[in-house]
């Protein structure tokens, strides 16, 4: 990693990996813009029982995301599957935390997008998209989404929509991206890295 170049955090919530790997897709679109490198984080799930705590770094995969991350990032890709048309309660936890950032206005004037997996056709993708901007629009970032400009969001019947990336993952979880699904997603980390660039004016 070069230290001179721009960091974008790729943070995202996974429960069967499916959000995950749209999650690595963004950040091999970011990696693929000169002077631009990808930081994958996550968040630890919240539990039904209030005595279960999660460890503090996690058994396998992205660490946890810490604050300093939303100080470090030049821009960032937010991502969550969909819990009955809205952000999980993990992702939701996260950004109930982020007041102070807020106040100190720790992320604004960066640019951001967003991106989520669905177990049914249809099932809240957009809303869930919607739902994680607002957050993010307190934090006066500039939200970035797709442009009908790509071919593929007038061809996938299955993710993809002006509003950010997204994937129908199966009931199961196990449905693979489509060809349309990871073009978008690619596509979403591109145009986040080289707006960033752009604001940083490099």
């Amino acid at each position: 990693m070069n230290r001179s170049n721009l960091t974008i955090l790729v943070l995202f919530y996974s429960r069967h990996g499916a959000t995950r790997k749209l999650a690595e897709l963004i950040a091999q679109g970011i990696e693929s813009v000169a002077g631009c490198d990808a930081r994958l984080r996550t968040v630890p799930a919240v539990s039904n029982v209030a005595e279960q705590t999660e460890s503090d770094i996690p058994p396998q995969g992205a660490p946890y995301v810490e604050l300093q991350d939303l100080k470090e990032c030049a821009g960032l890709a937010l991502g969550s599957p969909t819990r009955f048309g809205n952000m999980a309660s993990a992702m939701k936890y996260f950004w109930d935390g982020t007041a102070t950032d807020w106040l100190s206005g720790t992320l604004a004037g960066k640019p951001a997008c967003v991106f989520t997996s669905t177990g049914s056709l249809h099932g809240g993708q957009e809303t869930t998209l919607l739902s994680m901007m607002i957050p993010l629009l307190h934090h006066g970032m500039l939200l970035l989404g797709l442009p009908y400009t790509l071919p593929q969001l007038m061809t996938t019947a299955t993710g993809g929509s002006p509003y950010g990336a997204s994937h129908w993952a199966g009931l199961d979880g196990n449905k693979p991206l489509s060809e349309d699904e990871k073009q978008l997603a690619l596509a979403l980390g591109r145009r986040l890295a080289e707006s960033a660039r752009k604001l940083q004016g490099k």
